[in-house]
């Protein structure tokens, strides 16, 4: 294994064979915890967890220092598959992009009629907005959208924090401004953002899919458990956990499952 442990961001279970997966908000909000608890107590595993968001996820892959990752990044996962770097791409479910805001929404971008048209509304007033600028999932979408608007943004009222999803969700709570996160950090973290709310929603673009993908057979120590790993979570015990996580603490699932997610897959 390319890095010591101390060196990951969680180590689930205590089993003899390690393997090691790259991938944000998942890890950040407990779902790879539930899944590894239903899956490395049977297989004599355990799995490290390195915090990174997509962009990041797959360059680890590339570069061999993990042995798989969870990702929503579609033509660049295609991209990895093609050239024979990544194997066992498989759809493990969905979440959604919501642009959060003020709730005096001094854009009106709740007004809007796609995200495009939102982006636009918060251009044009120069207000606030937060990027993630880290090249992740959210960022690659983020800049989609953009230029889906016709836009680059740039000026003081476009503040990039180069930190995860968490962070910058707090950090445009604090400061008042728009952001576009994630549903399932949304679901878990609304209760510590109180100065934000959901202004718009529904976009068929701002769907995520989230992938898992792995090494090819030996190209790492832990190549053959992480593909077991991708099994279990396309499973129907795999997908049950990913159905209800988040229920019980916060009365919603988190995540759609592969059945929901496959009307958005590309």
């Amino acid at each position: 294994m390319a890095c010591a442990q101390g060196e990951y961001d969680g180590v689930y279970g205590s089993g003899a064979h390690a393997f090691s997966m790259a991938t944000g908000s998942p890890g950040e909000l407990g779902l790879l915890k539930a899944l590894a608890d239903g899956f490395t107590p049977k297989t004599n595993t355990k799995l490290l967890w390195k915090k990174a968001g997509s962009g990041e996820s797959l360059k680890a892959l590339k570069d061999k220092t993990v042995d798989m990752i969870m990702v929503h990044a579609p033509a660049a996962e295609k991209k990895a598959v093609e050239e024979g770097w990544a194997i066992k791409r498989a759809l493990i479910g969905s979440n959604e992009f919501f642009i959060v805001g003020p709730a005096d929404d001094p854009a009106k971008i709740s007004e809007a009629k796609s995200a495009a048209d939102a982006y636009l509304r918060i251009a044009n007033a120069k207000a606030k907005f937060f990027s993630r600028g880290d090249n992740s999932g959210t960022h690659k979408k983020e800049m989609d959208v953009w230029q889906q608007a016709g836009i680059t943004p740039s000026g003081d009222w476009y503040i990039v924090t180069k930190d995860f999803m968490t962070a910058t969700l707090k950090r445009a709570n604090e400061e008042k401004g728009y952001f576009m996160t994630d549903s399932s950090t949304w679901v878990a973290e609304k209760k510590n953002v109180p100065n934000l709310k959901i202004l718009f929603k529904g976009d068929k673009f701002l769907v995520n899919t989230y992938h898992a993908l792995c090494q090819p057979a030996g190209a790492t120590p832990g190549a053959q458990w992480a593909a077991a790993f991708i099994d279990f979570v396309a499973s129907e015990e795999g997908q049950k956990i990913i159905r209800n996580y988040g229920k019980e603490q916060y009365g919603q699932g988190l995540y759609d499952d592969a059945a929901y997610a496959r009307q958005y897959d590309d």
